[in-house]
């Protein structure tokens, strides 16, 4: 049984969405303000947090940058009534998994959720299997992937955890090209049409904390009229 806490102040929705999650053998608990969401996000385990951007108190930005903060890696599912870009591209960049906007089919939700959970057990099943590879060399930079830790020049580089996923993706296979719809299904676990920007605006900003020259990347290539690949050459 997966664990699931639901962050939102419209009880309404809480109720609906405590039917659906249910019915996917989740156990559900509540929080209708940010912080009560913020402390039982902190003291407790979930398998997904569920969490409104329109929030009493601290609001579900604020909420999803303190957890990420204490590098709480649960995985954060928004909803918003806003549907303008740059709230999901805020949201995305302060670490949340996705972004659903109100309102919302129950069937996307579902979907959605599924999502989330298949690629997280597939997360753990390659963890569990890749002893084997669980720390890469690539010239100056380390990547180690039980502690989710970059270094480059012997110092830490702050990912977000989709920065880090998807650089493990792309350094665990040096050398292969990945279109993005290919890294939208595997690190966000779906496949939707017209979010493909999400992968370019991710991997620019990776390449912003990892390359000394973003112009002349050493480590993320483009690979043209495909998508991108790590430098087999390293």
């Amino acid at each position: 049984m997966k664990k699931v806490l639901v962050v939102e102040d419209d009880r309404d929705i809480v109720d609906l969405l405590e039917i659906h999650l249910t019915d996917l053998d989740c156990e559900l608990e509540k929080a209708y303000d940010g912080h009560a969401g913020l402390q039982k996000g902190l003291s407790e385990k979930y398998d997904l947090i569920i969490l409104d951007i329109m929030l009493p108190g601290p609001d579900g930005m604020e909420v999803c940058r303190r957890l990420r903060a204490k590098e709480i890696r649960t995985p954060i599912l928004m909803l918003t009534a806003k549907a303008e870009e740059i709230d999901k591209v805020l949201g995305l960049e302060l670490g949340a998994d996705d972004y659903l906007t109100k309102p919302f089919s129950v069937r996307e939700f579902i979907a959605r959720v599924k999502a989330i959970f298949r690629r997280m057990e597939m997360i753990e099943a390659n963890l569990t299997q890749s002893q084997k590879s669980s720390l890469l060399k690539f010239g100056e930079m380390s990547i180690d992937l039980d502690k989710r830790k970059v270094t480059i020049n012997e110092r830490r580089v702050e990912l977000s955890p989709k920065e880090f996923e998807l650089l493990s993706l792309l350094a665990s296979h040096p050398g292969k090209s990945y279109d993005r719809s290919r890294i939208l299904n595997l690190v966000w676990g779906y496949d939707f049409e017209g979010y493909e920007h999400t992968v370019n605006s991710h991997i620019n900003r990776l390449r912003g904390k990892i390359e000394p020259d973003i112009q002349n990347p050493t480590y993320i290539l483009t690979s043209w009229g495909v998508g991108y690949r790590f430098n087999e050459e390293l």
